[in-house]
């Protein structure tokens, strides 16, 4: 193959990817997909929870898993937010660089190259780590002192959810000796998730299990206080149950992460008391291809949504009902065409609802905001695809 080269590909400048939309541009003009945040229903979702926290007088946390943007965690901490949750310790990098001062692992590691990254994390911000095994706290101790950093652990009680956590008081125990066992961790207090209940579609069912989960925490703070342990935090709940938990009377913080933006699974819940949110997080797709009668194929699949939780469905504001997603390839997402000619929809724009923000938000590189139909800027997503 002959190569391009001599004056004319040296006036070239250099290949660089075209961004998906520039500040101005029409909604239908973005290049899809991409992933779209409406700031009206954005920011409505932001102060109402901040709203819901404040009058209750319990911290907000929100989990930057759900959105893993710098810009996103800034708006949060701007309108009160105590710090940010993250998951993994490389996840919290990013927004550690940013200048985010308090971050919590709101999960538990292992293995040495773990224990150098929450010590990294501790010179620099004020670090939460969780924990449900003493050999967890005896390797951070170990290292914490070694390199003359503080490190607040909080032992994960299991309150029903059934995954990570002790799931007895005598355990409990035993994290709370091995934390007070090293002058460079002091002991936080309890993490309680109970991430099922935040799933539970009847709104008084989710109540019913948010209560039982405020309950078991309860009881294992009356077992530290028993032992002359103060428990200063109990940190734990999600956007599905955050209503439920700022009136408890146990939790004093909520990790919130979902909520900014309402995914097709949280939206399938049952909202009935003081918070309400609205869908903001959207896909913008086109229709690619029509070749095959009653069908229409999309540009958003599997590489560009996640379908842990469901398909994507069609956005109901911008949609006749005339189309549904029904499967999702690599690159292709095929839709049903219910009634119309299919052959009249190439190259036509749909807006998608993503199943799970999360996983759908790993895949991108940014949110293409936008307001009353015109592009707002663009938010990277700055910490996409760390996950050690």
């Amino acid at each position: 193959m002959r190569e391009h080269t001599g004056p004319a590909a040296a006036r070239r400048p250099p290949l660089r990817l075209p961004e998906p939309a520039a500040k101005g541009d029409a909604l239908e003009d973005v290049g899809s997909p991409a992933l779209l945040v409406d700031l009206d229903a954005f920011e409505s979702n932001l102060l109402q929870m901040r709203d819901l926290a404040a009058a209750a007088g319990v911290a907000l946390r929100p989990h930057a898993k759900a959105h893993k943007s710098v810009a996103i965690a800034r708006a949060q901490m701007a309108q009160g937010a105590a710090g940010i949750c993250c998951q993994k310790l490389s996840e919290a990098y990013p927004f550690a660089a940013a200048g985010i001062a308090s971050i919590h692992i709101s999960n538990e590691f292992a293995g040495a190259d773990k224990v150098a990254m929450a010590v990294e994390l501790a010179g620099h911000v004020a670090l939460s780590i969780c924990a449900d095994d003493v050999r967890q706290v005896r390797a951070v101790g170990a290292a914490a002192t070694a390199a003359g950093v503080k490190i607040t652990v909080l032992p994960e009680v299991d309150v029903g959810h059934g995954r990570c956590g002790v799931a007895s008081r005598d355990a409990l125990s035993a994290l709370a000796d091995a934390i007070a066992a090293f002058p460079a961790l002091r002991f936080g207090g309890l993490q309680a998730y109970h991430g099922p209940a935040q799933h539970i579609a009847v709104w008084a069912q989710r109540r019913q299990a948010a209560q039982r989960a405020a309950e078991a925490a309860h009881a294992y703070v009356r077992h530290l206080d028993a032992r002359g342990i103060a428990c200063p935090v109990v940190t734990g709940g999600g956007t599905g149950t955050a209503e439920f938990d700022v009136g408890s009377g146990v939790y004093t913080e909520i990790q919130p992460g979902s909520y900014l933006f309402l995914d097709g699974h949280y939206g399938a819940n049952e909202w009935m008391g003081q918070f309400r949110p609205v869908h903001s997080l959207f896909i913008a797709a086109t229709v690619m291809s029509t070749a095959r009668p009653g069908v229409v194929v999309c540009d958003v699949g599997l590489k560009t949504v996640a379908v842990d939780s469901g398909l994507p469905r069609l956005w109901s504001r911008d949609s006749d009902g005339s189309l549904r997603y029904v499967a999702a390839n690599d690159e292709h997402g095929v839709l049903e065409v219910l009634n119309g000619d299919s052959h009249e929809l190439l190259g036509g724009k749909l807006l998608l609802i993503p199943g799970h923000c999360d996983p759908t938000a790993n895949l991108h590189r940014h949110y293409v905001c936008f307001r009353q139909g015109r592009v707002a800027g663009l938010w990277d997503i700055d910490a996409r695809g760390l996950s050690r």
